[in-house]
């Protein structure tokens, strides 16, 4: 093993409302001087939100049970739910994980490494079972984004982060949202650009027989087969009665405060049921919001309309799907009519978290 060049930080002993510092960081011109301030509160067992390329992140030492612990309290997230862990190096990884790299989990890391991919691992003794939910795997990335590669490398430490929202919430894409949320509730907050995926890591579990899809994320199954062959779908993002067992999606999550339906079929007439919806909605006095695309939003009338973007470019509607979502919360929407589309290359993650939002409502016509 390569030898290890980052340190445990000591433990943090701050109070539960904290005094949150703000920082906005020139993503094309990181200032040192504020992510090593960051990488500080991190060594010392405190909690900072950061940017990457899929939606920010809310992170702790990864090595420390107490910081852990503390990212779970600004969550209100429940502690049987595994966290990923980021890193900056083969170094880290190697230093998380029970096991030689396969020759999958090279092929994997040489292709999508840094990006949009965690891989679950056997886990050493070094993981505390705070950050596995007492499984013995683990979740690793390393993120495509700079401003998170530096915090990681300055801190020193492998970085445990799950998105930066209130658990429940649609997942943060902007800085506003995580100020939103995390204000008061974190040591730190570096704000940088909207995130460029807009939907979480894709995250493939490497510790059984065949490398297995846990949640659809940025790196899609078609990106995956192209490198190593066969890949399972967890039967947990088919079935709605079936749990999946990847971090994040073991809860009901990415919920807007309107309740929220998903219309599916042929566009023609997935339009023609969700206009009839609205009118109906409206004689009960709610007000409908939709989802809509380029394509369609002008076909709706009495309602509020958010486009996601054009349906032949679902990297769009990726990366504006959580900001849409916290768009109706800002609006007097009732109910939230959205339109499916196709479960294809990052619109399977796109329709995962649709689904996970509606509560698995769909009407099919």
């Amino acid at each position: 093993m390569n030898k290890v060049s980052f340190m445990v930080g000591s433990l943090y002993t701050g109070g539960i409302q904290l005094d949150t510092k703000v920082y906005y960081l020139n993503e094309e011109n990181i200032d040192k001087i504020i992510i090593d301030k960051a990488a500080s509160i991190i060594r010392t067992g405190g909690t900072v939100v950061f940017p990457t390329e899929t939606v920010y992140g809310l992170g702790a030492n990864a090595l420390s049970s107490e910081a852990v612990s503390r990212i779970f309290t600004a969550k209100g997230r429940p502690s049987d739910n595994p966290l990923i862990v980021h890193v900056s190096s083969l170094d880290m990884l190697i230093y998380l994980i029970g096991e030689e790299l396969s020759k999958t989990a090279q092929s994997l890391i040489d292709k999508f490494w840094p990006g949009p991919l965690t891989l679950i691992f056997k886990k050493s003794s070094r993981v505390p079972i705070e950050v596995t939910a007492g499984l013995e795997t683990v979740a690793v990335r390393m993120p495509d984004n700079e401003a998170a590669l530096r915090l990681i490398e300055a801190s020193g430490l492998p970085i445990a982060a799950p998105s930066a929202n209130l658990s429940g919430k649609p997942s943060p894409t902007m800085s506003e949202h995580v100020i939103a949320d995390m204000s008061g509730r974190v040591d730190a907050i570096l704000c940088g650009n909207q995130s460029r995926v807009g939907v979480e890591s894709t995250v493939l579990d490497l510790s059984g027989d065949t490398p297995t899809i846990l949640r659809p994320g940025g790196i899609t199954y078609e990106d995956l087969t192209q490198i190593i062959g066969k890949v399972n779908i967890d039967p947990g993002l088919i079935d709605s009665d079936a749990v999946p067992k990847a971090p994040g999606m073991k809860y009901t999550h990415y919920a807007p405060k309107a309740d929220m339906v998903i219309i599916k079929g042929e566009i023609e007439a997935v339009k023609n049921k969700i206009q009839q919806m609205v009118d109906i909605n409206a004689q009960n006095n709610l007000l409908t919001g939709v989802l809509a695309s380029e394509e369609t939003k002008n076909s709706y009338k009495n309602c509020r309309v958010i486009s996601l973007g054009r349906r032949s470019n679902t990297e769009e509607i990726a990366s504006r799907i959580f900001a849409a979502l916290r768009e109706f919360d800002k609006t007097d929407v009732d109910i939230i009519l959205a339109e499916a589309i196709e479960e294809k290359y990052i619109g399977m993650a796109v329709m995962n978290r649709m689904k996970k939002a509606a509560g698995f409502n769909i009407i099919e016509v």
